[in-house]
């Protein structure tokens, strides 16, 4: 099961950026909802938030590092827990999606953009991210329930 979640996460992940970059890399925003959601493409070269703009490879090595530890410990615990095999799975699934974008490309390819007006803007993200991010929530559900 997990296996089949890391491969469509990253084919979900490499479709979605592949069609962002043929849509709006060289056109204007798609505004989804007015004043709140739009696709906007957008050359990330840092990591979440922009935070280490410019380190490229050491993000490079540091992600690597990190998923082939979290794929070893998946591996290894994948019989203990279907939540933390599903969260461990997401999580290794959007940290290759976006690790294929940085030695691909050099940078992620990042084009959901949600705002409030012209009041607040969140970080342009993409669907690595909310895989990650899913994943690190389902993974904080496992360590609260299995702490109780």
């Amino acid at each position: 099961m997990e296996i089949i979640i890391i491969i469509l996460g990253i084919i979900l992940d490499r479709i979605s950026k592949l069609w962002a970059i043929g849509t709006l890399k060289e056109q204007l925003d798609i505004i989804v909802i007015k004043n709140f959601f739009q696709l906007s493409y957008l050359e990330n070269r840092g990591a979440a938030f922009g935070i280490f703009k410019g380190k490229t490879i050491f993000l490079t090595l540091f992600a690597l590092i990190l998923i082939i530890g979290m794929i070893i410990f998946l591996f290894k615990h994948r019989k203990d827990n279907k939540l933390l095999t599903i969260s461990l799975a997401l999580i290794i699934s959007g940290a290759i999606g976006n690790l294929i974008d940085r030695i691909y490309y050099n940078y992620v390819v990042d084009f959901i953009l949600v705002h409030f007006k012209n009041v607040y803007y969140f970080p342009t993200f993409n669907i690595a991210d909310v895989l990650v991010v899913i994943g690190t929530f389902l993974l904080a559900i496992y360590i609260i329930k299995d702490v109780k």
